[in-house]
């Protein structure tokens, strides 16, 4: 890959948003630390998927640029082990431009994905995309509590509880959030997958049927809880939160 000489770089501004880049090959490393730098955004890199946890650990960023193939720990491992931890954004770097591999980085938690060779111009946008959906500010609504039975969802702090005598939480991903979100707001709603994925998914050129992957998802860590049959399906219409009266 060619290296592109980027002049004018950004200082890195106290308080802006952190991305981590875990990509082991350097000149890509450098090329997006570069472009994001220059939109007002801080940096580290990682050249391998344990330095990676490391930093993850240690930084806590606000978004991490995950690369598939590293040393150490592939990006598989390393995005399987951000979601144990919690809900940081992660948009995959792929050289994989197969269905499965995008759908198995959905499936896993994954935000976004980008297939090599990019334009780093892209991957700047889609950054600031998510960035924008996981902001605070992109809830006009934040001093709201959305309550729907059996869900007790806080807009402002992105917290879902479970209505029963131990108020358990669910850890979702801001994806799988937006869904359970978009949902409970018409709960008899039926909503199409294209719906649902300009909802949630609205910078992304993923397809409708990787709503199905985070359905999914979501539906199991529900059912771990105790929680059955939400979201329900409805075969070749869409979902709908529930179905009962």
């Amino acid at each position: 890959m060619t290296t592109l000489a980027l002049s004018g770089r950004g200082e890195k501004t106290l308080g802006s948003p952190l991305i981590l880049i875990a990509e082991d090959e350097a000149d890509i490393a450098d090329i997006l630390s570069g472009y994001l730098r220059r939109s007002g955004l801080r940096c580290e890199i990682a050249e391998d998927g344990r330095r990676a946890l490391d930093l993850h650990a240690t930084l806590k960023p606000a978004l991490v640029l995950l690369d598939i193939q590293m040393p150490q720990l592939n990006g598989w491992q390393v995005l399987s082990e951000i979601r144990n931890r919690g809900n940081t954004p992660v948009i995959m770097l792929t050289a994989m431009d197969q269905d499965i591999d995008k759908l198995m980085g959905l499936r896993m938690g994954a935000d976004d994905y980008v297939v090599k060779p990019f334009n780093p111009a892209e991957v700047t946008e889609r950054v600031l995309a998510v960035l924008r959906r996981v902001s605070p500010e992109s809830q006009k609504s934040n001093n709201q509590v959305l309550k729907v039975s059996p869900f007790h969802i806080d807009l402002e702090t992105y917290e879902v509880f479970i209505d029963n005598p131990d108020r358990k939480q669910i850890s979702l991903t801001m994806t799988e959030f937006k869904l359970l979100v978009q949902l409970a707001k018409s709960p008899r709603k039926v909503f199409s997958r294209a719906e649902l994925l300009s909802h949630c998914l609205p910078e992304s050129d993923a397809l409708e049927r990787t709503v199905d992957s985070h359905i999914s998802k979501l539906r199991k860590k529900l059912e771990n809880l105790g929680v059955k049959g939400i979201p329900s399906g409805l075969r070749g219409a869409g979902y709908r939160l529930w179905s009962q009266e």
